[in-house]
């Protein structure tokens, strides 16, 4: 698979899931996110939720000798 194929794949699946949450949020939220009070703070806290997430997993594959890749990035 070529990398243009590849970002094809990448950028249709992002496409259905977005679809998929926008539709599912409005359903359940509506629009005029301005409206909505406490919005930003919670997107913060998804954020947050997203790193504490990532760190985790990092210290658990770091703990059970996991490491994936084979290659290491220049930095």
């Amino acid at each position: 698979m070529t990398p243009e194929q590849h970002a094809e794949i990448l950028g249709n699946e992002a496409k259905r899931a977005i679809i998929v949450k926008y539709l599912a949020g409005q359903k359940e939220h509506g629009g005029q996110l301005w409206r909505k009070k406490g919005l930003i703070d919670m997107a913060i806290e998804e954020a947050i939720d997203q790193v504490v997430y990532l760190l985790t997993l990092k210290q658990q594959l770091e703990e059970r000798g996991i490491e994936l890749g084979e290659i290491d990035e220049p930095k």
